[in-house]
């Protein structure tokens, strides 16, 4: 067994001391949690949620990669990383093939601003994809270990169930605190493996099905930037109060307020005049922001024909011949749909002058 040298008297670990592989334990495919420690035995205090930063010796020279810390740290003895390789990957690829238990590496942090401990909540909704899972892995744990009754619903989304890292865990989690909620979203199911859980793109009416309550919830945010500005859309067309919504970035972590990115979606607004042209009816209306396509056009006495009205069917799809317009739909149209320039009328707002063939 490996002695557990502990110096609880001393101070923490601090990134002056190199880090030393403890262990590696595979998770999905091309994906594996490091666990290190201390030589000194210095304990880790760190936020859940926080990223450090590791100096990986791989062929060529050193490069720094950025992990978000997928342990927590009301389990101080250690500090772990869940990595996982992308085709173009260097220091990922590097560490699943050569970091091994008593390889040292330097690391510097823990920092990062992405936590609930700075946003105190009654109630979190927690929305990952891929290996954005980890600050959430992070922050419930420590929401596991703190001894209280957790208000967390977890969404993440996947490819596929066999790709859902932590799964096990969270599951085991869940098993036995009714305030944890799981709520899975896959592309696909396995071959020859039932899933009864959800499946699809996330959208609109899968995220009230899975946190009706979500309007009351703190949102914690972390995935490829396309999803993360999926949800963003969501939210914002959905009355979320942005104050409340707080992500990372796979790419560029940030490491103080100042370095928070300010996002430049669009959000429409009912004080901005805009105009929507239906050019084979030889019809022009001016309008806002907010007001649909396709209820500009019944105010205009034109007829496009509807079904669900939220983007779900896809019985209103026309083509848009020019001008932009923001549609937040729950899957009744492709996206390759979209690139020849249809949209759906039910959920698309104009965006300044537009003009469709109806």
């Amino acid at each position: 067994m490996m002695e557990t040298k502990i110096n609880w008297s001393g101070k923490p670990w601090r990134d002056s001391e190199p880090l030393e592989c403890a262990m590696v334990v595979p998770d999905v495919a091309d994906t594996a949690s490091f666990t290190f420690r201390a030589p000194s035995g210095a304990w880790f205090d760190y936020q859940p949620g926080q990223f450090i930063t590791l100096d990986l010796p791989v062929p060529g020279g050193n490069v720094q990669r950025t992990y978000t810390i997928s342990s927590s740290p009301s389990r101080p003895l250690s500090i772990s990383v869940t990595v996982k390789a992308q085709p173009d990957s260097i220091g990922t690829r590097w560490m699943l093939e050569n970091l091994k238990p008593g390889v040292r590496i330097k690391a510097f942090g823990p920092s990062g601003i992405f936590s609930f401990h700075r946003h105190p909540a009654q109630k979190y909704l927690f929305i990952s994809a891929g290996s954005g899972i980890t600050p959430m892995m992070s922050m419930t744990t420590w929401a596991w270990d703190s001894g209280a009754m957790p208000d967390i619903t977890f969404v993440h989304a996947a490819r596929r169930p066999s790709e859902i890292i932590f799964r096990e865990r969270l599951e085991q989690f869940a098993n036995r605190v009714p305030g944890l909620k799981l709520r899975f979203t896959v592309d696909e199911p396995d071959p020859f493996r039932a899933w009864s859980g959800y499946q699809g793109r996330l959208s609109q009416i899968m995220l009230g099905l899975m946190a009706p309550d979500y309007l009351e919830r703190e949102v914690f945010c972390c995935g490829p930037e396309p999803f993360m500005q999926g949800v963003r859309e969501m939210l914002v067309s959905l009355g979320y109060n942005m104050d409340q919504y707080h992500q990372e970035s796979f790419g560029a972590p940030a490491r103080t307020l100042a370095e928070v990115p300010v996002h430049d979606d669009v959000v429409p607004d009912a004080g901005t005049s805009a105009s929507i042209r239906f050019a084979a009816s030889g019809v022009t209306a001016a309008c806002s922001e907010t007001d649909t396509v396709l209820s500009v056009a019944k105010q205009s006495g034109l007829n496009i024909p509807s079904g669900c009205t939220f983007g779900l069917c896809g019985t209103c799809k026309i083509r848009k011949l020019s001008g932009d317009v923001h549609m937040v739909h729950n899957g009744g149209i492709s996206e390759d749909e979209v690139a020849e320039g249809y949209i759906l009328a039910c959920c698309s707002v104009p965006i300044g002058d537009v003009s469709v063939d109806v």
